[in-house]
């Protein structure tokens, strides 16, 4: 009865560590799988509001470059032609498929050339404003994955800011209500009222979540009143995040149910 019994106990637990194996390989499939969906759904936004997204840009520069830059200066309306040829230039390249950092670097030696001519010290303010513009076009650029800051270039941890850090990683997803909609976006896109159905806020309530994420590029919306879809680096935050509680969190804990039961 005792080898009967402990040969059934052998035989459980290697079949729990088979399922346990079976499990694992399942995630990492989805996650592919949530990849590739990422992938599509990007090539299919940047080929079809790739023009919508540029003009929004460019339109964008001229009421905030106008705003920022020094009023009472002589050089004032040359300098905002200048920046402007040099802004619709860069923004040309959120149509491509993909933008090299030489590309890119090419760019900022224009910025610094440009610079070269203003030396006065008020022209900071001005260059200080193209200077944002164009930034704001790279995040852009890189959520729509058209450019990838190579990693030998990126700040380690212990470079980036604690506030920026936390502003741009940490607080779209230290929420509950935030994550379950990034979640859900990596599956597929969704309209206002799903993520309402989603989520069980409306109007103003769900719209500040929506923002925190849009303003911070996890999630992008396809035009005015459009789907919703998730970014490269919303679904690369979802990625670290669901490896992080594989790893660290026990398994029943890493199992996280969702709204309809179903464990993730």
């Amino acid at each position: 009865m005792g080898a009967v019994l402990g040969g059934s106990l052998t035989e459980i637990r290697e079949l729990r560590t088979e399922i346990s194996g079976l499990r694992t390989d399942l995630k990492r499939f989805i996650e592919h799988a949530n990849q590739q969906h990422v992938d599509t759904v990007l090539g299919s936004l940047k080929k079809n509001y790739a023009d919508l997204f540029t003009k929004s840009e460019i339109e964008s520069a001229r009421g905030s470059l106008a705003g920022g830059m020094v009023q009472d200066c002589g050089m004032r309306e040359k300098c905002y032609g200048a920046f402007m040829e040099f802004l619709q230039g860069t923004a040309q390249h959120i149509r491509d498929g993909e933008v090299s950092e030489e590309v890119i670097a090419s760019y900022r030696e224009q910025m610094k050339e440009l610079r070269k001519k203003g030396p006065a010290d008020r022209c900071d303010t001005c260059f200080a404003e193209v200077s944002r513009l164009f930034e704001k076009q790279l995040d852009l650029m890189q959520a729509l994955g058209v450019y990838r800051k190579p990693a030998q270039d990126r700040e380690n941890l212990a470079d980036v800011p604690e506030e920026t850090l936390v502003r741009e990683i940490l607080e779209p997803v230290a929420n509950t209500i935030r994550l379950r909609i990034l979640r859900a976006l990596a599956v597929r896109t969704r309209t206002f009222s799903d993520i309402s159905q989603l989520t069980g806020l409306r109007g103003g309530n769900l719209l500040f979540h929506i923002r925190k994420m849009t303003e911070t590029g996890m999630i992008l919306q396809r035009h005015e009143r459009g789907d919703y879809i998730i970014t490269e680096k919303g679904f690369r935050t979802l990625t670290v995040l669901s490896g992080l509680a594989r790893d660290l969190l026990p398994q029943e804990q890493a199992e996280v149910p969702d709204r309809a039961g179903n464990t993730e």
